[in-house]
């Protein structure tokens, strides 16, 4: 679908991203969902705030941010569960922070937790966000399976590993996988209600503190909200340091992960030698930028720091040096039989199941769902990079490890380009104040998908509200499906294999 074939009428946004919005009843909220689900669009995120609740849909032509209001005493509107899968989880947090409740069937809690009183929602402008109540559980009504030789293996919240907070109930029979029911939102944080106290210049810091290993994803995505409020367009040296700064993280959170699949899979060899990669990169990180996870590198109007030539020069040595070895371990991984016997067809989600549930980011990719950001829907300096984009069609945990190697290599050689072609001049610029009630969106394609920034300004610089969006909203969902079939032992790798975030969705 393209903008001109959107059954509503749409008004341009402001910014660095192709963007329109409207404000919709509620027949025309259904309709929109289901007409762009029918030409091949996607959710990428809903949200409630102050009688209304949001959605941004994506259309070929860019990112359609639509408003439905509603009244303050019928805080209702139209489930969307069933033709977008991934809306229901949105759906019930949206009510747990808001109060705004979808017309569906399942309207079990998310987020609460039983952490506040269920007539009180945090992010309405009543609530005394300094008042303690007393937990006064939630009693989460987890789907029931039974039969002969069926049993329920419970995994979590409290992990033995120093990981966040999950809970996974198995339902088995012996080792095999019948069903999984995930409950998240231990680690919710109150990082909406949290974004009221900071002005708009500020905001980043928090932003790039949503999901620490998405650090710079969120922070450009909130400072790309932030200057589409104001108005504003960053240098162009800034654009073309915030795409190196992108890649540098996509490159060290992949290395990572394939280190820790290796090792799952019992290759301690691959754990070792990619740890090493990813702490050379990292260390690099803290000698040119300040920060191992570039923390605060990115703010609103430019960037905080500049790299200069022999800064340059270190990364390309780095880059050099990484080359061959991360395709010398591709190698060694794509030949060892007993660790592809362990990858091979654990954990499949294929092409018509993934294009079902809205699978993205690299797990999407690997299951032949071509999007990403930086290739479709470039900003600058990506539309001035020849970015390939790296599919697979298995969707199974060897097509998410081959993903993960082809996108270290492509990146490094978009790092080569982005050193060879990024232009002299500042790297900041003044954000003005923008108006009360000006709006803005960030869209990025971060290491594990696109992460999406909604902003609404508030009187002299204040904020509003802001919206946060990790691709795990979508993904975690699939990692129920992906797990069927396959026996218990298996699911740590088919879960690492995804690499999902808790506190990007525990807001």
């Amino acid at each position: 679908m393209r903008v001109d074939d959107f059954p509503a009428e749409l008004t341009p946004l402001q910014g660095a991203m192709p963007a329109w919005c409207a404000t919709v009843d509620a027949a025309m909220w259904r309709h929109a969902a289901e007409d762009v689900r029918e030409k091949g669009g996607r959710l990428v995120a809903l949200w409630g705030a102050r009688a209304a609740v949001h959605m941004t849909l994506t259309i070929r032509s860019g990112l359609v941010w639509l408003k439905l209001p509603l009244m303050p005493q019928q805080l209702l509107y139209p489930d969307i569960g069933d033709i977008f899968p991934a809306a229901n989880r949105m759906q019930r947090a949206a009510f747990d922070l808001v109060g705004v409740r979808a017309d569906s069937r399942d309207q079990r809690r998310w987020l609460r937790h039983g952490a506040w009183p269920g007539d009180q929602f945090p992010l309405r402008e009543s609530f005394d966000g300094t008042h303690h109540w007393p937990n006064s559980g939630d009693d989460y009504a987890f789907v029931p399976v039974v039969g002969d030789g069926v049993h329920e293996i419970p995994v979590g919240p409290v992990h033995a590993g120093t990981i966040e907070p999950g809970h996974f109930r198995f339902s088995v029979v012996g080792e095999r996988v019948l069903r999984l029911e995930q409950r998240l939102g231990y680690k919710h944080k109150g990082i909406e209600k949290r974004f009221e106290s900071f002005a708009i210049q500020d905001g980043y810091r928090l932003a790039g503190r949503i999901s620490g290993d998405s650090t710079v994803a969120y922070a450009w995505a909130y400072a790309m909200a932030a200057e589409s409020a104001a108005r504003l367009a960053p240098p162009p040296r800034a654009l073309w340091l915030r795409a190196l700064l992108l890649e540098r993280e996509r490159i060290a959170n992949h290395l990572g992960d394939l280190g820790f699949l290796g090792n799952d899979a019992g290759l301690a060899f691959g754990l070792a030698q990619l740890s090493r990669l990813k702490e050379r990169v990292l260390r690099t990180n803290l000698a040119l930028f300040q920060h191992r996870y570039l923390m605060d590198a990115i703010v609103p109007g430019g960037v905080a720091r500049d790299l200069s030539r022999e800064g340059a020069e270190t990364i390309r040595r780095e880059i050099e040096s990484l080359h061959p070895e991360v395709a010398r371990l591709k190698t060694i991984f794509d030949e060892h039989p007993g660790l592809q016997d362990r990858l091979i067809s654990t954990g499949r989600v294929a092409p018509e199941l993934a294009d079902r549930l809205g699978l993205v980011g690299l797990a999407g990719r690997a299951s032949a769902m071509a999007w990403d950001l930086r290739a479709q829907l470039p900003t600058p300096p990506y539309n001035q990079l020849d970015v390939r984009m790296v599919t697979h069609r298995n969707g199974d945990v060897a097509a998410r490890v081959t993903v993960r190697f082809e996108e270290v290599l492509e990146s490094l050689k978009l790092c080569a380009a982005i050193l060879d072609r990024m232009p002299q001049g500042e790297i900041g610029s003044t954000l003005s104040i923008p108006t009360e009630g000006s709006t803005g969106l960030g869209w990025v394609e971060g290491w594990r998908g696109e992460v999406l920034i909604a902003l609404e300004a508030g009187a002299g610089g204040s904020l509003r509200r802001v919206h946060a969006h990790d691709p795990s909203w979508q993904n975690w969902p699939v990692l129920e499906h992906a797990v069927i079939g396959n026996i218990v032992p298996d699911f740590p790798l088919i879960n690492k294999s995804f690499n999902l975030s808790y506190s990007g969705v525990d807001l």
